[in-house]
């Protein structure tokens, strides 16, 4: 039984460091992990010190190529290496010790599995609305659904308290890319991420493929994560957001939602023409200008 987990970083050495930190105590004899860590053209310390770590394999990418690219360089490593399974996890994120050990039971059910994702202490949308007691359960994601008439995920139970009302693991639409654990023969049978995305929708289109090839996602709520939300990614609403977003809504709406969809948010990012980032947006779409696109320079 081997499993990889596939991190990768930008510009985020603390909470890569971390995030390894607490990997440590989930591994066990029982199966053979491997780390991958691959540095998608950080400009801080990153490489420098994650090159030095023993007991992981090291990537380095010399540009940003994008949560898609990024990690299916990772995944691909893995596949080579021999991986029955592959954690695809998010440099922001801290894990329970029993976080593999659950994934890997709940694998008996399903071929992708996604845990309980709560939000890290602090980083919580609506910081002034929880007592400190609360602080660690407050959800951010307890399985996720496809909305289709606006073409965006959505996260069960995101901003509530977890009081045990999502203790049932279930079928579900959409894995989270922050957290999905991944059979090989998923791959081996739909390819990785589309790279067109390259940040922000890329986790919902591979979902679809997924389901439309017959394989089954669940939630799984004794696997634990707390996430430090939009850690990686300027934060939320930023502008980079805004683009990545947009535009692969429009990508998204265009290969799977029917013909209504599409043209509802077509219509939806045109009327909000006036943000410089949508605008972008909306014109790298027409123009087929999709990865990188033309907001990162």
């Amino acid at each position: 039984m081997r499993i990889a987990i596939i991190i990768l970083n930008y510009n985020g050495l603390k909470n890569t460091l971390e995030c390894l930190g607490s990997l440590e105590k989930c591994l066990q004899d029982k199966f053979k992990v491997e780390i991958i860590v691959v540095d998608n053209g950080s400009k801080d310390d990153s490489v420098e010190a994650l090159s030095k770590l023993k007991d992981i394999n090291f990537i380095e990418n010399r540009k940003n190529l994008g949560f898609a690219q990024g990690n299916n360089i990772g995944i691909k490593k893995a596949l080579q290496m021999g991986a029955d399974y592959v954690l695809i996890l998010n440099n922001d994120t801290i894990v329970e010790k029993t976080l593999l050990i659950n994934l890997l039971q709940a694998a008996k059910a399903a071929d992708i599995i996604s845990p309980k994702i709560y939000f890290a202490p602090g980083f919580e949308f609506h910081k002034d609305r929880y007592r400190k007691e609360n602080l660690g359960k407050v959800i951010w994601y307890a399985g996720g659904e496809i909305d289709w008439s606006n073409i965006i995920g959505k996260h069960i139970g995101v901003d509530q308290i977890d009081t045990g009302q999502f203790s049932k693991r279930q079928e579900i639409n959409l894995a989270t890319g922050a957290c999905m654990f991944v059979k090989r023969k998923v791959f081996e049978k739909i390819g990785f991420f589309d790279e067109k995305y390259f940040l922000y929708l890329e986790d919902m289109d591979f979902c679809e493929r997924t389901k439309k090839a017959g394989f089954k996602i669940i939630f799984e709520p004794k696997a634990i994560i707390w996430h430090k939300n939009a850690g990686s990614a300027g934060g939320s609403g930023s502008a980079l957001q805004d683009y990545f977003i947009s535009r692969n809504r429009l990508l998204f709406a265009f290969k799977y939602a029917k013909l209504k969809t599409k043209f509802a948010v077509l219509r939806q990012i045109a009327k909000d023409f006036k943000n410089p980032a949508k605008r972008k947006a909306l014109f790298d779409f027409l123009t087929f200008n999709f990865g990188k696109g033309s907001f990162l320079k």
